[in-house]
């Protein structure tokens, strides 16, 4: 195989390097100071997170005041409780739901949605013109965007966060400099659609031909706002004013504001770009560019446009106007696209920070309030974000007056149980006396030898500043979810395989850490505190009585055949305070020939926060991940996205032919998910 191509299988799919050697503190140190080994292991943690958060905070629920507003079941303020039988794991090539409840493949890659409709071809034989007008692949983080209110007619917009070049191409990717085609369509591939469904008369879901429809991707220009907009780091030969950029790319998660509009977020995208330069400067250095991707985009066979040799930064101009130096600093940031106008720009908001953003997800906003965003860095020993705004949010306020002014935060998880969010601010007196202590010395493996000349070259550089403000350093945050009913804020911690044998702790009792926790956290008072409490809500983990036992924390219970779990990604909470996880493992956990556990595919399981119940209620096919998800406002129907099924497959031998079945290919699917008696999803 050439050295082009990068081996795509679940266990071996590029994951961003460390490039994080701060000696900030681990989360595990913290876990081990305040919690015994043998404690956690026994599920003492459920009893003791009830002094520590005290009894009212323990789980989601409790009464509201917006009980009817939220979802609830009733008004009355009872918590919803699940009412379906959890279902076993499962290795069928197939998507499994409970008794009593369907689920059907819809719009998976390939489906036309614009302009000519090109057909799918199964014999991979579509062009980059016709993948530029068809679902892209590996559907991702998601959302439904009702029209006039109804819950059966709306926009379903989704991300699409890398692509198989051994199933996107009729032979897999080519050998040597690339062919032009397979270039467009890998990019073209990449990014979101958005797309006009609704329910038919016979119930099933099919796609509206709507001007509404849109597919925004690697080669579409979008603008810079925030701190960061025009700075001398963003600009371009394609922007010497630093305003613009082209192209979102690895949109993982994601998340919508209360105004109407998607935020997608760019998570792995320092493996698309080969720099040419050595050594990397600071704001390169801390993030590993080193196209790990493989994908060699910049590399195409008689092309030399900037479109793609921009995947290859250097210093070849005489500045950064005459190059493509910077254009990786266009790159890690939470991009916000307005479904309802096919005309609008994508925006990337600088202000929230750039780094690996797995997805975005706010504290209910209240009228003169400030609006606050969590997002989390999905690399191993990374951190988590809190982004608060200047502005005090209004009924009829937007991203413009929210979403580019304010400070950016980034926690500390301390030993008693508190935590701190440290302010990345150029205005905040306490970091800048840190920043220039730290100049002169040496930041992890990053050389400070001058300190951020503005606020815009610091969120540029935002794992550095967070790395310098003293941070707590994380097992890959994932996705967030916020609790309707009390606002805690919950996050998956997926795992960490470079944890060592002396970093073992109480959250994570494993060396190698290969099965992840859920942590959660309730701010001190209102969401944009300056401190918090935080405890754990579960560990994934083996059956009852190993070694790595996986807990419900809050039941205090071990999970059992109906629960486990391993590597929690994607998590979010609906409308009535149930919260949905799901999981991202490798290979070989699902296959059971790892040491690490024998789970069966990936999953998706519903929790009640307040009890700790867990039930397994959806398995995926062969190799897939499970991932995105979102309902309609009558929470009848679920939407959930099956990600890279037969991930292992190789040109012409796929090891899985879903969602079409025969010899087809596979195809990554949106998954519709309803209950046979017409019922709301997951409860009686």
């Amino acid at each position: 195989m050439s050295d082009k191509v990068v081996d795509r299988t679940i266990e071996n799919n590029p994951e961003e390097p460390v490039s994080n050697f701060t000696s900030n503190r681990y989360f595990a140190d913290i876990i081990q100071a305040r919690y015994s080994r043998r404690t956690m292991l026994k599920g003492s943690l459920g009893a003791a997170a009830v002094t520590f958060l005290g009894a009212g905070l323990v789980g989601c629920g409790g009464d509201s005041d917006n009980d009817d507003d939220n979802g609830g079941d009733g008004g009355d303020g009872t918590p919803p409780r699940l009412s379906f039988d959890a279902i076993a794991t499962s290795r069928q090539d197939a998507v499994v739901v409970p008794e009593g409840y369907t689920a059907k493949a819809f719009v998976p890659w390939g489906t036309p949605i614009l302009g000519s409709y090109p057909a799918y071809m199964d014999d991979g034989g579509n062009t980059g013109a016709d993948q530029s007008m068809q679902v892209g692949m590996h559907h991702d983080g998601m959302h439904f965007f009702p029209l006039e209110g109804s819950s059966e007619h709306g926009l379903l917009v989704m991300n699409h966060e890398y692509v198989d070049q051994i199933t996107l191409h009729p032979n897999g990717p080519s050998e040597g400099p690339r062919p032009l085609d397979e270039v467009r369509k890998e990019m073209a591939a990449h990014g979101v659609s958005v797309i006009e469904v609704q329910k038919s008369s016979n119930g099933d879901w099919e796609v509206v031909p709507s001007a509404l429809n849109r597919r925004i991707n690697a080669f579409t220009v979008m603008a810079l706002r925030g701190p960061a907009r025009g700075h001398d780091l963003v600009k371009t030969a394609f922007s010497p004013e630093g305003t613009r950029t082209r192209g979102t790319i690895n949109n993982c998660a994601n998340g919508f504001t209360p105004w109407g509009t998607y935020l997608t977020c760019e998570e792995n995208w320092p493996g698309y770009f080969h720099v040419r330069m050595d050594p990397q400067p600071r704001h390169l250095a801390r993030y590993g560019v080193t196209g790990w991707q493989g994908y060699h985009w910049y590399d195409v066979l008689d092309e030399d446009s900037d479109l793609y040799t921009r995947f290859q930064p250097s210093e070849s101009g005489d500045d950064a106007t005459q190059d493509f130096r910077n254009e990786p600093n266009g790159f890690g940031w939470i991009v916000e696209i307005d479904p309802h106008d096919p005309d609008a720009m994508p925006i990337k908001r600088t202000a929230l920070g750039r780094f690996s953003h797995e997805g975005v997800v706010f504290a209910e906003p209240k009228v003169g309030e400030p609006m606050v965003f969590y997002s989390g860095d999905d690399a191993r020993f990374e951190y988590i974000y809190k982004f608060v705004s200047k502005n005090l949010y209004q009924e009829g306020m937007t991203g413009n007056d929210l979403m580019d002014e304010g400070i950016l935060y980034v926690a500390r998880f301390n030993d008693d149980g508190s935590g701190e969010w440290l302010p990345l601010s150029m205005g905040d007196d306490g970091f800048v006396a840190k920043m220039n202590a730290a100049v002169g010395t040496t930041v992890g493996s990053i050389e400070f030898d001058e300190p951020f000349a503005d606020q815009g070259e610091l969120l540029i550089n935002t794992r550095l500043a967070a790395d310098i403000a003293g941070a707590t350093r994380m097992d890959r945050p994932e996705w967030g979810a916020v609790c309707p009913r009390t606002g805690m804020v919950y996050f998956t911690l997926t795992n960490n395989s470079n944890r060592t044998e002396d970093d073992t702790d109480a959250a994570n009792p494993r060396a190698a850490n290969q099965v992840g926790q859920i942590i959660r956290w309730q701010e001190d008072g209102a969401a944009s505190a300056s401190t918090f409490q935080w405890d754990l809500f579960a560990l994934g983990g083996h059956l009852e009585g190993s070694e790595q036992e996986g807990r419900s924390l809050v039941a205090d219970a071990a999970l059992t055949a109906e629960n486990i779990f391993s590597c929690p990604d994607g998590l979010w909470f609906d409308g009535r305070g149930l919260l949905w996880i799901q999981t991202d493992m490798s290979g070989s956990m699902q296959d059971g020939s790892s040491d690490h556990g024998d789970f069966g595919n990936n999953q998706m399981l519903v929790a009640e926060p307040d009890t700790g119940l867990i039930k397994r209620f959806l398995v995926g096919p062969t190799e897939c991940e499970v991932t995105g998800i979102t309902m309609t406002p009558d929470h009848k129907t679920l939407f959930v996205n099956i990600q890279h099924p037969g991930d292992r497959s190789e040109p012409g031998d796929f090891t899985s032919h879903w969602p079409d079945g025969g010899s087809s290919r596979p195809r990554s699917s949106t998954v519709v998910v309803t209950r046979d008696d017409g019922g709301e999803i997951g409860i009686a």
